[in-house]
Parts: C-alpha cells; sequence; structure tokens
C-alpha cells in the first residue's frame, strides 16, 4: 500500500479518535493530524466518544477552523470513552460498517494499550489501516520515551506534592501521597525526584522486596520533620491506604495522612513539552500514511520518530531505569 487512497478521491477521510482515559496533549494531536492532513491533500473526519462514536456513527468532517485556538486546552475536543461494544465482534462489525458508510479508509487512533489493543483487534479482523498515537498521563507504552500527557501530569504531580510538604513540614507528618499509573511506576519514581520526596513505592518492585520497610529503616530519621511517599495506585503496591493502615498497625509512633491525587492529574493546560510531541506525532502520523505504513504506534525514541509495531507497543513492558531508583535513594538521606 502506499497511501490509502485518499490523495486522488475527494471522497476518502482519514479517521481520527480519542479512546481511553484522556490525556493533557490530546488536543495538540488533533490540531496536528488535522492541518497535516489537509497540508497533504487529504480530508479529516473526526469521531466522537472513541470507538463508541465509530460504532453510533457520532462523526464530523474536521477543517483548520475547527481545530483552531485548541491547542492550549486540556481534555480533547472529540470526547472519550471506554466501549464495551467495541470489544465484542458485533461491534467491530458496526464500526467497519460505519467506516464504509463515512468513506473513511484510515483510521489514526489517540491513546493508551486499550486503545491501541482495540485498533490491532480490528485492523486484523477488516484489514483496516490503524495508526497509533500513545496518549497516556501512565508513560507505560513500550517504544516510546514519552506519551502525550505525562509531562503535563507529572507536572500537576510536583505542584501539589509542593503544597502538601508546606502541610507535612508544619505538622510533622508522614505523608502518603497516590498518583496515577496503574501497572507503572514512572509518575510515582519521576514525581518523588522533582519533588523531593523521600520514597517511591511503585507497582515494579512489588515482589522484590516490602517497600514499606525498606523505607522505614533506610529513608525515614527522626531527625526529619516530615516525609513525603509516593505510591503508584496499583493492584500490585495495594495504594496508599494500603501503606498508611500498615504504618498505623506496624509503626503507630508515626502520624500519617494520606492523600489521593486522583482525576487532578489528567486536567490541565498541556505544557510545552506535550504540545510539542503531540505536534510532531501528530504530523508523523500523516507522514506514516504517506509512506504506507499500516498497523503502528507513532513513538519518539532519542529525540527522533519511530514507528513501533502495535503487537511491541502493546504486549512489551516499558522498564523502570534503575539509575532514576538509585537517585532518589541516595537523595532521600
Amino acid at each position: 500500500m502506499t497511501t490509502p487512497d485518499t490523495k486522488t478521491t475527494e471522497d476518502k477521510y482519514i479517521g481520527v479518535l480519542t479512546s481511553g482515559g484522556d490525556a493533557s496533549g490530546m488536543n495538540a494531536a488533533i490540531r496536528a493530524i488535522t492541518r497535516s492532513a489537509i497540508f497533504n491533500g487529504f480530508k479529516v473526519k473526526g469521531i466522537y466518544r472513541g470507538y463508541e462514536g465509530l460504532i453510533t456513527g457520532e462523526i464530523k468532517e474536521l477543517t483548520t477552523e475547527t481545530v483552531s485556538n485548541i491547542i492550549q486546552r486540556g481534555g480533547t475536543i472529540l470526547k472519550t470513552a471506554r466501549s464495551q461494544a467495541f470489544m465484542t465482534p458485533e461491534g467491530r462489525k458496526k464500526a467497519y460498517e460505519t467506516m464504509q458508510k463515512e468513506h473513511i479508509v484510515a483510521l489514526i487512533v489517540i491513546g493508551g494499550d486499550g486503545s491501541l489493543t482495540g485498533a490491532r483487534i480490528f485492523a486484523e479482523e477488516y484489514n483496516v489501516v490503524c495508526i497509533g498515537l500513545p496518549g497516556t498521563i501512565d508513560n507505560d507504552l513500550y517504544g516510546t520515551d514519552y506519551t502525550i500527557g505525562y509531562d503535563t501530569a507529572l507536572n500537576t504531580i510536583v505542584e501539589c506534592v509542593d503544597k502538601i510538604r508546606d502541610t507535612a513540614t508544619s505538622h510533622e507528618r508522614l505523608f502518603f501521597v497516590e498518583v496515577m499509573g496503574r501497572d507503572a511506576g514512572f509518575l510515582a519514581l519521576n514525581g518523588a525526584i522533582a519533588a523531593g520526596a523521600e520514597a517511591a513505592i511503585i507497582p515494579e518492585f512489588s515482589t522484590e522486596v516490602d517497600q514499606l520497610e525498606e523505607f522505614i529503616e533506610h529513608g525515614f530519621r527522626k531527625s526529619k520533620s516530615s516525609s513525603i511517599v509516593l505510591v503508584a495506585e496499583s493492584e500490585l503496591t495495594g495504594g496508599a491506604m494500603h501503606y498508611a493502615e500498615r504504618v498505623k498497625n506496624e509503626y503507630p509512633q508515626y502520624d500519617v495522612r494520606v492523600t489521593i491525587l486522583g482525576h487532578l492529574q489528567r486536567g490541565g493546560r498541556p505544557t510545552a513539552h506535550d504540545r510539542i510531541i503531540a505536534s510532531r506525532m501528530g504530523v508523523a502520523s500523516i507522514q506514516a500514511l504517506l509512506e504506507g505504513q499500516r498497523n503502528v504506534m507513532i513513538g519518539i525514541d532519542d529525540d527522533k520518530i519511530v514507528y513501533v509495531p502495535f503487537a511491541k507497543a502493546i504486549k512489551n513492558d516499558k522498564p523502570i531505569d534503575r539509575e532514576l531508583v538509585n537517585v532518589l535513594h541516595e537523595l532521600s538521606i
């Protein structure tokens, strides 16, 4: 395939959707995809509410005007949803029928591993041309150094922890701050380094050591007026409440508090970094179509655009850099 036959036929479109959890920078990606596509002679249709909109036909054409003044906005103008129907063969059949009816010949999906898994299955079943953009605050997709939304979420965490430290110091307390990340500790670990926290409890090390015991023994000194520990929300870690309960039971001498940042981490104006990588990836997705690529995720590796096969991006676990763990450990004395 050279291109999805979109250059020469006026009534054929590239479809774009956002799926799964929202991430700041998604709008910058939508803008870049739309403008780059139009620049290269394509037409674009926006699919609303993720795969659900592809099933129900909630689709509108996007123009340069439609995507004006959105680069600075958090969330996604296309809305997003997790579609149960798309997980079924019947739902995907309807989605394919909608694509045909709307003359959509290639699909660009912005989302996390669940969204890209859906794209991969759909592409295999119906021979649909799909390109993925990594849009998730978790930064857990293999093959890319950064995902869209991660930097903004990280900055939000640091801002919140800075404020929590003021009250933690005033009251001489041990604070557990729960951050998002699911089964990946990137937000917790880098957030802890950036905010000067004493420790990060992350799912990657949940089976290796008792992270609480290690922190109490090595990272928490009597001379410190307060301590802050970032905990990745995960079934593997048990979350911040789990560790707070353990401290109350095992180390009752400490005054413990818990803050769960929750959806604060998802919103807000995207940082310059997220706007730039979203713009680069959006343009790269159109270049990928021009080059005849299909079923790949656009990534950035060592500041260069790369094409990562869906299977690789989804199945492979992105490793935590042990050097970062050592940095946090040495600086927490």
